[in-house]
């Protein structure tokens, strides 16, 4: 019998997911298990490989136990990840050297700042599309080689490998130290400043600024080709690993954002807005990020400009397990509802300094305009508008770059079952914010990359058939009251500016 699913890995920042879609792109079944967020020092963020291998594997057994299927109903594979956290392990052993350096951490500012030494901070910008900064893998891999007792000689000796975790779960999946493949897709390696946008390689002298050795990179794939089939993990042997995109290109995918103009933003750990610019790279003026949006098997590359945000959804989090002003992370728009506004309070949540439009690594979080009025109820309302207001950030600067200014705005993501925060968006954009029916797009859109792969879906077309509106929000505010609100948004950013100096810890 004909396998009748798809099944998606979404290996993510703060949880790993296995989530099962039949062929209309609905969800079946949903495996879910959260991993630890490691934090040594102010501004360094890990988390342990071997805990997230684990997790993928109960979250499978998870899903498929749930939608009552096993690896025979399954087509394919996708797999959807954290891009630019970074693993090194051991080729021999497969044990990580050292836990994965987050996406989010900023210990490697020092390294960057020498790079940038010669050239500024858009020395590779003009090849690989991103500035220097701490959000990126290169830099990741090049700390560990220099502060990991012993890393260096192993790498050089190509004892060790790296890989953002779909990489690692790739390798671990198809049989690890028996034959695992060590592969990525060129939306990953678009993340690590190591590849060349228009020949989708490596840079041999960018990795050798950085004193990477080539052997440890992975190779780099489509997005959408059979990689290997499952060897390691018995649930899913002899099914097809055909897809892989990073999170936020998954989203774009999902949200059958395929004609150049088209964009979503994801609202998760952070807040992600990419815009589908068609077959050429194009390079930002205004502080965004040109990346590999995706490629389908042999077909040319499609490329998109990006706005990344560091902290949105994850400020939540911060509520409830720094501050425990909440119980959980739902709990915040009953909150915010206390209060018809934010009291004059603004939260630029700067944790990891700033990331577009403004690239300030050395901010830090800040709130501001606190008065003996404000309140839980206010604080809660001004870490919601955070996302909303840092979105425009990135909307304005997505408008000067493509000089076609977006009519209305696909969303996704778990922050935005949040209707409080979905109309404050609405309103400071004034644009429609569109939700389709499946929210989490990001699962979705590494499903039917490995779906269409195996002939499960035909192409895009099956993709743009399914998609489905489930709410559209109007803007509502008055154009003064907008304005004026992000007016102050925009001086309390200013406040986070220059905070980090050389003796600050």
């Amino acid at each position: 019998m004909a396998a009748t699913h798809v099944l998606a890995i979404d290996q993510g920042t703060t949880s790993s997911r296995a989530m099962v879609f039949d062929h209309g792109g609905h969800v079946v079944a949903v495996g879910q298990l959260e991993h630890r967020q490691v934090l040594p020092r102010a501004g360094w963020v890990e988390h342990d490989p071997l805990e997230i291998w684990q997790n993928v594997r109960e979250v499978v057994g998870q899903a498929l136990s749930r939608a009552e299927l096993n690896h025979a109903d399954i087509a394919a594979v996708g797999i959807t990840n954290q891009r630019e956290t970074t693993v090194v392990w051991d080729r021999t052993t497969g044990e990580p050297i050292t836990n994965a350096i987050v996406w989010q951490d900023t210990r490697t500012d020092r390294i960057c700042a020498e790079l940038a030494a010669d050239g500024g901070p858009d020395r590779y910008a003009d090849r690989v599309g991103l500035p220097l900064a701490t959000y990126f893998s290169g830099p990741k891999i090049a700390w560990i080689l220099r502060n990991v007792p012993g890393a260096r000689a192993r790498a050089e000796a190509g004892d060790l490998l790296f890989g953002t975790t779909d990489s690692w779960l790739v390798w671990n999946m198809t049989g690890g130290v028996r034959g695992g493949i060590h592969a990525t897709d060129v939306t990953n390696a678009s993340r690590t400043m190591l590849m060349d946008l228009r020949t989708l390689s490596w840079s041999e002298e960018i990795a050798a600024d950085m004193g990477i050795p080539l052997a440890m990179l992975p190779e780099i794939r489509s997005s959408a080709e059979v990689y290997g089939e499952g060897r390691a993990h018995g649930l899913l042997t002899g099914v097809p690993i055909a897809g892989i995109l990073g999170d936020q290109q998954a989203a774009t995918f999902g949200q059958a954002c395929f004609t150049p103009g088209m964009a979503k933003n994801t609202y998760g750990t952070g807040n992600f807005m990419l815009v589908n610019t068609g077959t050429t790279p194009v390079r930002s003026r205004n502080g965004l990020l040109t990346t590999v949006c995706y490629r389908l098997g042999g077909a040319p590359a499609v490329y998109a400009l990006e706005g990344s945000i560091a902290v949105t959804g994850s400020l939540i989090q911060w509520l409830r397990d720094n501050l425990g002003i909440i119980a959980s992370a739902a709990d915040v728009e009953a909150l915010a509802a206390t209060v018809p506004d934010n009291g004059g309070a603004y939260f630029v949540p700067a944790f990891s300094g700033l990331f577009a439009p403004h690239w300030r690594a050395d901010a830090r979080g800040a709130l501001v305009g606190l008065t003996r009025f404000v309140n839980r109820g206010h604080i809660a309302r001004a870490a919601l508008e955070a996302a909303a207001f840092q979105t425009r950030e990135v909307l304005d600067a997505m408008n000067a770059d493509s000089g076609m200014p977006l009519t209305e705005l696909k969303v996704d993501g778990g922050m935005v079952a949040n209707e409080t925060l979905m109309q404050f968006q609405a309103d400071i954009l004034g644009v429609d914010v569109v939700r389709p029916r499946v929210a989490e797009t990001t699962a979705l859109g590494a499903a039917y990359a490995a779906g269409i792969a195996v002939g499960f879906w035909a192409g895009e077309e099956d993709v743009t058939a399914n998609w489905e509106e489930d709410r559209r929000w109007h803007p509502l505010m008055d154009e003064d009251e907008r304005e004026r609100t992000y007016r102050l948004w925009r001086k309390a950013v200013t406040r986070t500016f220059d905070w980090v100096d050389a003796d600050v810890r």
